[in-house]
């Protein structure tokens, strides 16, 4: 709650200062706030219903709502495609974390299937980084139920996301050779990167607040560019960077190295606690190249599976013996 409350806090100081547009920080705080307090809640009562449920609810919003918002289409990889991938990515993990929860082993495959279904589904809906996504995450939740520790495999998601924002921001400021950086354009397309280098530009000009949440529109001439603008750099990184300078950044950092220590210390099997790791830190990858974190149902989802594996049970109640009442002991009798 404090690190949720402190970017919250510094979003409305980066909007004071230069008379920002803090209402879509505030949305995404929020979702992620309700999305963990739910699953706090589901993986106590329902423990394997609750992810079950998320997981369908995921598959069926992908194949319902294929935009998952309203407003203007982009091609891809622009737009909703990385939204769409990052959902994907999500329910396959509550899938798995549904199949390693389950106490009858005969419910396992099952729920195994539910996940191998909803990767397919990412390859017939045409999302080929939703089937990537999906891909990985089912196979490091495979690997999970071989392994004993955590803390190695929660650090090396931490280094996954730091290379892959190290390498947008490489990317960005041109400090990648000309071979790899014309071949990850072509994968990215040109009009991406042209948007990172601006966010990267404003980042460089106001360090400290930004240029305040919401107005990177506003300043970017790539955004203004196209006929549909929707205002925002598509990597999570460089548009806080921007927007909310260097405290934006770190903050972001904050809630995600939480992430994992939080699930370092969860009570929840292994396989569940690595799983959900191996899913949030491919929403994560995600986030840095793409706009998944801008719709509400990610962010939503995102909050609900890491309060999922980090759900502790309840205490145990109290025995109604009077185990604190001293027994007398008769060498005391005068």
């Amino acid at each position: 709650m404090v690190v949720l409350g402190a970017c919250a806090a510094w979003s409305l100081i980066s909007a004071g200062a230069h008379d920002g547009r803090p209402e879509g920080v505030l949305l995404a705080i929020l979702a992620v706030a309700a999305g963990y307090a739910a699953g706090r809640i589901g993986g106590v009562l329902l423990p394997v219903g609750t992810p079950c449920a998320a997981a369908l609810a995921g598959l069926v919003l992908t194949v319902a709502v294929p935009h998952l918002a309203p407003g203007p289409r982009f091609a891809a990889p622009l737009g909703q495609a990385g939204a769409t991938a990052g959902l994907l990515a999500l329910s396959t993990g509550a899938a798995c974390c549904a199949a390693w929860s389950a106490g009858n082993r005969a419910a396992r495959p099952a729920l195994g299937a539910l996940a191998v279904a909803i990767t397919v589904t990412a390859a017939v809906v045409g999302s080929m980084a939703g089937f990537v996504a999906c891909a990985a995450v089912l196979l490091c939740s495979v690997a999970a139920g071989r392994l004993r520790g955590r803390g190695p495999w929660l650090a090396g998601a931490a280094v996954t996301v730091a290379a892959a924002t190290g390498l947008t921001w490489a990317l960005a400021g041109d400090s990648v050779p000309e071979g790899p950086s014309d071949a990850l354009a072509g994968q990215l397309t040109g009009h991406r990167i042209e948007l990172w280098r601006d966010a990267l530009r404003l980042a460089r000009d106001h360090p400290a607040l930004g240029v305040g949440p919401g107005r990177f529109g506003e300043l970017s001439t790539a955004a203004t560019g196209i006929a549909a603008p929707d205002g925002r750099p598509h990597s999570a990184p460089l548009q806080l960077a921007a927007e909310q300078g260097v405290v934006g950044v770190v903050l972001l950092a904050a809630g995600f190295c939480w992430v994992l220590y939080a699930l370092w210390r969860s009570p929840r099997p292994t396989p569940v606690v690595l799983t959900a790791a191996a899913a949030l830190t491919v929403l994560a990858v995600v986030a840095t190249v793409g706009n998944a974190l801008s719709f509400s149902a990610v962010a939503v989802g995102a909050g609900l599976l890491a309060g999922l594996a980090t759900a502790r049970p309840p205490a145990e109640e109290p025995t109604c013996e009077r185990q604190d009442v001293p027994v007398w002991d008769d060498r005391l009798t005068p």
